[in-house]
């Protein structure tokens, strides 16, 4: 899997993934086909919190999820091109989760699923803003919800993310 991410930590001392290429790039839409087949690379993987308090699993739904949410769905600009590029630095979206919290599983279709509730964590990343001739100019920085389910087998996998919001402060390119 071909990705350009590192970990970067803000002036007051939070951790960003700073994910270094536009993979999906569009005018107007996104190709959520394209973006379902790159996480399918992901299935089976599996990833640590930071505090060494959690194991996120990568189940086979999250492609489906993913990319063929209400809320994907819903997404247009700006948001639909973070959320579509933000799966380069999923691995470290997971690393870097805090603010870790619980939901019970309020809808019977999930039942199966998700029988021991939901999680959700915050989590932060910034996609690069390219100039005309292709190089950084300066990079926009999204902050942005994981949403866990923890199945009946008692491991947690991740099924989406969230509420992704665009900060207003943004960092230079380096």
């Amino acid at each position: 899997m071909d990705r350009s991410t590192e970990i970067i930590t803000n002036s007051e001392g939070k951790r960003i993934v700073r994910i270094k290429d536009i993979r999906f790039k569009g005018k107007r839409t996104v190709n959520w086909d394209e973006v379902k087949e790159y996480l399918k690379d992901y299935v089976d993987e599996m990833y640590q919190t930071a505090n060494g308090e959690d194991v996120i699993y990568i189940g086979n739904d999250l492609p489906d999820e993913y990319t063929g949410s209400r809320y994907t769905h819903k997404l247009m600009g700006a948001i639909a091109k973070a959320k579509a590029n933000a799966t380069q630095g999923i691995p470290e979206l997971i690393e870097i989760a805090d603010n870790k919290r619980y939901r019970e599983n309020q809808d019977s279709r999930h039942i199966r699923n998700a029988r021991f509730g939901w999680y959700r964590y915050d989590t932060r990343f910034e996609l690069p803003v390219l100039d005309e001739a292709g190089n950084v100019e300066r990079y926009n920085r999204f902050k942005a919800t994981l949403l866990i389910r923890h199945a009946t087998d008692n491991k947690m996998y991740l099924y989406d993310i969230l509420d992704i919001k665009k900060e207003t402060s943004n960092s230079l390119g380096s």
